[in-house]
């Protein structure tokens, strides 16, 4: 890469972490940059999964105080986003790169739904909240051991869809459930990276500029997430969502 594809990727790292800390959705951003300059899709997913990782573990660093009494819940929902991770990451290694090449727009488009919607599904959870388990359930943990397949295969807006369903199983302050999703993506990120290394092509140079960008934004977003514009944030990911589908589609 030239320097100022180095300094691309970098920033693309920052915004990512930040943006995963806060919401979710990172890869959006992350994915079509590593793609732009010139990694194909598979070797752009996995060195954007171990370049995010730091990203995820910086930002729930940042959420510790929120993390504060959720001890059993992090435990319970972390085990199923390990196994979910491993068999996401498996997948991605034993399905042709033809199929993940297929996949992926829909994944993406997807996951630009779930990040249009994500007001309208904040308002329901909140309807939800009185009529719910206090700590989520089977449901929900088989719903967290899916999340982390998709996360392991595919990254993008896992952390909405954590947000999603343990809004909805869990009558919690949104910010505390926002600290369980960092953690959550963190183990099915950390658990994928592991994999990925030992089995997989790396693209290292992109990867370690992801990371020392994710770990710096996941901070940034822990510290000021609450100050970000949501619809300015929902808009930039769409947009460069839809940009990512029309590169894979060409």
């Amino acid at each position: 890469m030239s320097l100022p594809e180095c300094l691309l990727v970098l920033v693309a790292g920052a915004f990512a972490g930040t943006i995963n800390t806060v919401v979710g959705s990172g890869t959006l951003v992350t994915f079509p940059v590593l793609l732009a300059v010139g990694y194909s899709p598979v070797v752009a997913n996995v060195s954007n999964t171990l370049g995010l990782v730091p990203g995820s573990v910086s930002g729930a660093i940042g959420y510790r105080e929120e993390l504060a009494g959720q001890r059993t819940r992090v435990l319970t929902l972390g085990s199923a986003s390990v196994l979910g991770g491993i068999v996401g990451a498996i997948l991605l290694l034993s399905l042709p790169p033809d199929a993940f090449e297929a996949i992926v727009p829909v994944l993406i488009a997807l996951a630009l739904i779930l990040v249009i919607l994500q007001p309208r599904l904040s308002r329901m959870l909140a309807e939800r909240r009185e009529r719910v388990r206090p700590h989520g359930g089977p449901l929900l943990w088989t719903g967290v051991f899916g999340t982390g397949i998709y996360g392991g295969y595919f990254g993008a807006a896992q952390g909405v869809i954590l947000l999603a369903l343990t809004g909805i199983a869990i009558p919690e302050d949104l910010q505390r459930l926002n600290a369980l999703k960092n953690v959550l993506a963190a183990l099915v990120n950390g658990v994928a990276a592991v994999i990925f290394i030992f089995f997989a092509s790396v693209a290292w140079l992109p990867a370690v500029l992801l990371a020392v960008g994710s770990a710096a934004g996941g901070q940034l977003g822990a510290k000021v997430g609450r100050r970000l514009s949501p619809p300015v944030l929902r808009g930039l990911i769409v947009v460069v969502g839809i940009a990512a589908i029309v590169q894979l589609l060409t």
